[in-house]
């Protein structure tokens, strides 16, 4: 498991923000859509009813020391406790606190939706959150596939990249 960017990458799976909590609530891409498990259950939108796709309230900051006291804190619940089980336990990576809050909003034509994401870190760089973004709209476009960052994802081995190396990977997933 790895973050780059605004997304959590496993072998199988892309997410916005976290992984599954405890209960299994997420919010999954697919080359299909979006899909968001919570607790009233599953709700998707496919891509071709989209007009926009994007988050909001995302936490800036450098990304790379809180950050890293973070996932090295996830890494280490998912070894010792398993995926699901460890990631229930993240609040205690921010001194007790729940992470902080985002929101994707999706916008159809007859309105706007807004689904409550947990960060996958403290703080996002400004570079990583405009390339997360524009990676959503390439998505919603067609023009690019979450396949690609879960064979990344097969072929990685685990481990958040460094920043640098995490702004690369959205450069090239979004062809820019």
């Amino acid at each position: 498991m790895a973050m780059v960017g605004l997304f959590w990458i496993t072998e199988g799976s892309v997410y916005v923000g976290s992984p599954p909590d405890a209960e299994g609530q997420c919010v999954r891409i697919t080359s299909e859509g979006v899909q968001a498990r919570g607790p009233d259950g599953i709700r998707a939108w496919p891509w071709s009813i989209l007009r926009s796709a994007g988050v909001e309230a995302v936490p800036v900051g450098s990304g790379a020391r809180s950050g890293g006291r973070f996932l090295a804190a996830v890494l280490e619940a998912v070894v010792a406790a398993g995926a699901l089980e460890a990631v229930g336990t993240l609040g205690s990576s921010y001194g007790g606190e729940e992470p902080p809050q985002m929101f994707l909003v999706l916008e159809t034509e007859v309105g706007t939706e807004e689904v409550q994401v947990p960060a996958a870190t403290k703080g996002y760089t400004s570079r990583e959150i405009a390339l997360s973004q524009h990676l959503l709209a390439c998505f919603r476009e067609g023009t690019a596939d979450p396949r690609a960052l879960t064979a990344w994802g097969r072929d990685h081995g685990g481990g958040t990249p460094k920043p640098p190396e995490r702004e690369a990977l959205l450069r090239k997933w979004t062809h820019a």
